[in-house]
């Protein structure tokens, strides 16, 4: 990084690399950058001159950024029809929510990644001959919609709704006795939030 970093029209100083995924960059006057990584973004912090580094660095939690997504699904759905949701990579199934959240949908990794490859492949016969399988339970594969969203369901265990957006899955459980219309409304809020930042 011998040009150093640019950002918002200014070059910092490259100060250093820490654990391949934080940069930190300075410049006197306009103050300092954390740039982390994780498997899905990138976050920028700005801190101002006479700033603690130490504090930025610390305010970007990227393990914890995708668990509050669970949180806003549940609200989208409205009081009652939805006590559970994930969010898993399209590539892969790799899990970007945490059990951080206790809200967090549990599935494993062989289930999220058939998950991944079904709607990755727009090819949903599989499910279609063996059920939807998220924490260790069959749903029943009641249908796809426009290859980007499944609804399924098992007696007593609830239903599910999941929908794909550019890079992502939402998956959201409703409880038994609760409305699959409200929670597809709620899934589809943030798949669609996902798609419009083109993730």
């Amino acid at each position: 990084m011998s040009g150093g970093v640019h950002v918002g029209g200014v070059k910092y100083q490259f100060l250093r690399v820490e654990d391949d995924k934080l940069v930190l960059a300075k410049k006197k006057d306009q103050g300092a950058l954390s740039i982390q990584v994780s498997k899905t973004a990138i976050v920028i912090g700005h801190l101002p001159e006479g700033g603690q580094q130490g504090n930025l660095n610390k305010g970007i939690d990227l393990t914890m950024s995708w668990d509050s997504y669970i949180d806003n699904v549940i609200a989208q759905s409205g009081t009652g029809n939805c006590d559970k949701a994930c969010i898993i990579g399209l590539d892969g199934g790799t899990a970007w929510t945490t059990s951080a959240n206790a809200n967090n949908l549990e599935m494993s990794p062989t289930e999220a990644a058939k998950i991944a490859a079904a709607f990755k492949g727009k090819d949903f016969s599989a499910f279609q001959a063996n059920g939807v399988h998220v924490g260790g339970t069959k749903y029943q594969f009641l249908r796809a919609e426009d290859d980007k969203l499944v609804l399924a369901k098992k007696k007593d265990h609830g239903a599910l709704s999941i929908q794909a957006s550019k890079t992502a899955i939402v998956v959201g459980h409703l409880p038994e006795g609760g409305q699959h219309g409200n929670l597809n409304k709620g899934v589809a809020v943030i798949a669609d939030y996902l798609e419009s930042l083109n993730m």
